[in-house]
């Protein structure tokens, strides 16, 4: 058997073997991961208020969705099809660990300059492209939040409030397969990051759709009753469009 073959069938054996022992304490491996995704998603959720809280004074075209206008079914899916993507970027990120940790290795031996050097550090080389990712993504959102903050003359905070209701449980849901990856690198289990993909996906699909329900449905009208505002939007062949000032 060759190296490749073989690294497969031993990752498998140790897959299969995880899941069965965690069919035993379900409730404990889960909320490990629960614990580290909340941690991660409180520091994105702080980080995106400063960003906010520090970007101001521009003029900018915003396109209104939810949740700060109610929408449709046809809202849902795309606030899906986005966490979606998010998690599936992820959820190869924890399966590169997996393979970077338990596989690769095995593989490493027989390979010589760059093409060792990526099976040596590929599942950090697949966190620092999340990384930079998601600090894109944290410029991005804060620079919106800041441009609906400054024509609505209400504190990102307050805004950022309203979003609660949808913001924790999506954030948690989306960060729980890098919280599997960064307690199982930090014990030196990679064999159990292919199982802990299969299940922290399995376990964040259903939880995305609830929110994406409440993000469309339900923060819009929070927004409105924690600003007291109704945003003047106009409709344009575009969407529903503002100009900020």
């Amino acid at each position: 058997m060759d190296a490749s073959a073989y690294a497969f069938a031993h990752g498998m054996r140790h897959t299969r073997a995880t899941l069965r022992s965690w069919q035993r304490t379900p409730g404990r491996v889960l909320g490990k991961w629960v614990a580290g995704s909340a941690v991660a998603a409180t520091g994105l959720l702080l980080a995106v208020w400063a960003v906010s809280s520090l970007d101001h004074g521009y003029q900018q075209i915003l396109t209104i969705n939810p949740p700060f206008v109610v929408g449709g079914l046809g809202d849902v899916l795309h606030v899906l099809e986005s966490n979606m993507l998010v998690l599936a970027l992820h959820a190869m990120a924890c399966v590169a660990g997996f393979i970077a940790g338990s596989s690769l290795p095995l593989q490493a031996q027989h390979r010589q300059g760059l093409s060792r050097w990526v099976h040596e550090h590929g599942g950090r080389i697949a966190i620092g492209f999340v990384v930079c990712a998601t600090a894109f993504s944290l410029s991005a959102i804060g620079h919106s939040l800041a441009g609906v903050s400054h024509f609505l003359r209400v504190s990102p905070g307050l805004l950022l409030l309203g979003l609660l209701p949808h913001a924790v449980p999506e954030l948690i849901a989306l960060f729980l397969p890098l919280a599997a990856w960064i307690i199982a690198s930090r014990r030196g289990e990679w064999e159990q990051l292919l199982a802990a993909t299969v299940v922290t996906v399995a376990v964040a699909v259903p939880v995305l759709v609830v929110a994406a329900f409440i993000e469309v449905y339900v923060s819009p009208h929070l927004f409105v009753a924690l600003t007291h505002i109704h945003p003047p939007i106009v409709r344009s062949s575009e969407g529903w469009v503002v100009t900020i000032d």
